[in-house]
């Protein structure tokens, strides 16, 4: 537990370094307390540059339809903009909220901080950005109950605010955009290789010592590949949603999904077997796209029928995507769907062997003192994430 011995872990759980724990959480067993009252909750929040959708998403916890005691717990980055202030407004507010230095700006820094200053056996994660439905804790909390599972999450459902960001929602929640990804297109319940966010059990985190802190992005799929290594089940349920706004133009939709293939091939290369085809797909189809320009340009012209083939694609997959959206987002719908491809694509050919070198190299130095600030580069910005995609 935190503040004393880890319980020993699984021989095929790998030490994550970044954990370092401390407090004394109340724990206790899911199931046990749901038959007589709900457990508490707490709300895990890292931000970083959060000032326009911060307040919003914390509301939408506080006002959440749940009988049982609830701590919101923001992980402050190093912000440019209001967002301290704004949550030391919602500290004064309401003492249910207390805030956690992140000086790293990192995402998985920021969860380990806050999940350790946090005190209840259900934990939950929420981003700056995101905002619960109103019985969002309360089906969670059922779910655990229900299936036993040590993680459970649901739909990330993108919703826009004006004609790019809601091309970017379609695209996210299409099948042409990401697959067969059940947290973004939805689906059957069932079990599930990761989810979005997720709501824990707090003891799954403490066995698994937190999150892997070297894992600038994917750091939700490495803790659910761990996890389910360890023979815990992750549980994918579309009763349960999260409204997300989409990044607000190209240039940060194509950093955030560069991020994404960059990191998921160092997961990859850090846990081998983990790789599948949905994640192969944007890196061959930029290979072949590439390919086949080059022949149109230097041997035949029917080299371009692949970068043509691709453009007809993603325009005719864009059709359905954009039924009842305004005409200026379904027209920027093809836009978004080749920056999330070939930006993901660029990041999973182009990320360094080194980053993964790293990740082996601080967790076998994890049992000998490696902590939360021992990456100095890892090479894919710094601030509170999206999951991997």
């Amino acid at each position: 537990m935190i503040g004393g011995p880890v319980p020993p872990r699984r021989a095929a759980v790998r030490r994550t370094p970044g954990w370092r724990a401390k407090g004394s959480p109340v724990r206790g067993n899911v199931a046990a307390v749901t038959a007589s009252a709900p457990p508490a909750v707490s709300v895990i929040m890292p931000v970083l540059n959060e000032e326009r959708h911060l307040r919003t998403s914390v509301r939408h916890i506080l006002e959440q339809e749940y009988g049982g005691e609830l701590e919101v717990v923001i992980a402050l980055g190093p912000s440019a903009d209001r967002t301290d202030e704004i949550a030391a407004e919602l500290v004064r507010e309401d003492p249910r909220v207390s805030t956690v230095p992140n000086p790293t700006g990192r995402t998985p820094a920021a969860l380990n901080a806050a999940i350790k200053a946090s005190r209840h056996p259900v934990v939950v994660r929420v981003d700056g950005h995101g905002m619960l439905s109103p019985d969002y804790i309360a089906t969670a909390v059922r779910l655990l109950d229900e299936t036993g599972a040590a993680n459970v999450g649901g739909i990330m459902h993108a919703e826009g605010e004006n004609d790019w960001e809601h091309a970017v929602a379609a695209a996210m929640t299409a099948r042409i955009g990401v697959g067969n990804a059940a947290f973004h297109t939805g689906g059957e319940a069932g079990p599930a290789e990761t989810v979005y966010l997720g709501v824990f059990r707090r003891e799954v985190l403490e066995r698994q010592g937190g999150y892997n802190v070297e894992f600038i992005r994917a750091q939700d799929w490495e803790l659910n590949f761990r996890i389910r290594e360890a023979g815990g089940l992750i549980w994918f349920s579309p009763e349960l949603r999260v409204s997300y706004r989409p990044r607000p133009n190209v240039r940060e939709l194509a950093k955030q999904y560069r991020n994404y293939g960059r990191w998921r091939h160092v997961v990859a290369r850090y846990h081998s077997g983990s790789i599948n085809l949905r994640y192969l797909a944007p890196p061959a189809a930029l290979c072949a796209i590439a390919a086949g320009a080059v022949v149109g340009a230097a041997v035949t012209p029917w080299g371009f029928a692949v970068p043509v083939g691709y453009l007809a694609a993603i325009t005719a997959g864009s059709l359905p995507a954009g039924r009842g959206l305004p005409f200026g987002a379904r027209v920027r719908i093809p836009v978004a769907l080749a920056t999330m491809h070939m930006s993901w694509g660029w990041g999973f050919l182009t990320s360094p062997r080194k980053l993964a070198r790293h990740v082996r190299a601080s967790a076998a130095g994890a049992g000998t003192g490696a902590g939360t600030d021992a990456v100095t580069d890892a090479g894919a910005g710094t601030g509170a994430g999206t999951p991997g995609a």
